[in-house]
């Protein structure tokens, strides 16, 4: 069913399924205005997919560490907010701003000094580093320490609130996957893609692998960031451990949809994240007391039978199927 889905969808043309859905994301939270937060939510797994999949999937580079950006973002944000003295919409403006512009700058530090390293040793580097965060801001009495931080109320009447952080985030999403789109298509997109295939070989060429890999991975620190900071105002509260730099859920989420809807496409996370959220939502609901169980047997099931996940299995089937009418 869900590859007969995909086939006709993959024959309508790019830009008129990107207007289409474009027009049905902004419909959505009128149509359903009580899942207004839910919609929302889906739209930061979009982000955390997508931006995951740049070092993972296009790179060949397993990093379970991009939740530090996803914390930087909301510490950031919120102590702007807290600090400037602004009004509500101006200091969330800036606030965002200043969380993704010091995201960005924390993957070109970060990413200096450790993609260097390769292999599961780059993997183990960016785990410690999302525990150290963790730790540092549960430590940091600045930002509330181990108390967390409570976000400034929105000033907006009832059910405004929720569609306001809605477009915030769909636009943060949609910005997000315009720019990896453009990116791909370029001449960076094939040295990204030349250092998953053989990073020796692309060394060898001229490529500054290093450079190129910091890059990158500063440029989805920049969403992440910005995510992190509606995140943060959406929830109305900063945990250190539960919420910024949650490895056990928002870091570990995002590999699992960019792996279920296909590592190194384009539309593979957006897939992945669409079903992974909806299945996590219904578990939510039906399974309440059992839902972590059933989550994590979900990651299990994800791990064994889709290790090339939905995009995969069906270039994989197409594939099969030339080959027989050859």
């Amino acid at each position: 069913m869900i590859e007969n889905i995909l086939n006709r969808v993959q024959r309508i043309p790019e830009p008129a399924l990107l207007v289409g859905l474009g027009l049905l994301s902004l419909a959505a939270p009128f149509i359903l205005p009580g899942l207004a937060t839910q919609l929302a939510f889906l739209w930061l797994m979009v982000v955390l997919a997508q931006t995951w999949d740049v070092l993972g999937g296009q790179m060949g580079y397993n990093s379970f560490g991009n939740v530090v950006f996803f914390g930087i973002g909301c510490y950031a944000c919120a102590v702007i907010q807290r600090d400037s003295g602004l009004p509500y919409y101006e200091a969330l403006a800036l606030g965002l701003c200043v969380g993704g512009i010091v995201a960005m700058l924390s993957g070109l530090v970060f990413g200096a000094a450790l993609l260097g390293i390769r292999g599961h040793y780059f993997a183990i580097a960016t785990l410690g580093l999302g525990i150290a965060a963790g730790e540092i801001a549960a430590g940091w009495d600045y930002v509330g320490a181990g108390s967390g931080m409570a976000m400034p109320l929105y000033p907006g009447g009832l059910g405004q609130r929720e569609l306001f952080f809605y477009f915030v985030m769909f636009a943060i999403a949609a910005s997000c996957f315009l720019t990896l789109r453009w990116l791909y298509a370029t001449r960076f997109g094939l040295a990204m893609n030349a250092i998953r295939d053989d990073e020796d070989k692309a060394e060898a060429t001229g490529l500054r692998t290093t450079s190129i890999k910091t890059v990158a991975w500063a440029i989805s620190a920049l969403f992440i960031g910005l995510a992190g900071g509606v995140t943060g105002n959406m929830l109305g509260f900063i945990d250190p451990r539960d919420v910024a730099f949650s490895g056990a859920t928002f870091g570990v989420w995002m590999v699992l949809m960019a792996i279920l809807g296909g590592k190194g496409t384009l539309w593979g996370p957006v897939i992945g994240a669409l079903i992974f959220h909806i299945t996590k939502e219904l578990f939510w609901t039906y399974l309440l007391g059992w839902q972590r169980v059933a989550l994590g047997v979900l990651i299990v099931l994800i791990v064994l039978f889709f290790p090339q996940g939905i995009m995969g299995w069906i270039a994989a089937r197409r594939a099969q199927a030339a080959g027989e009418r050859a």
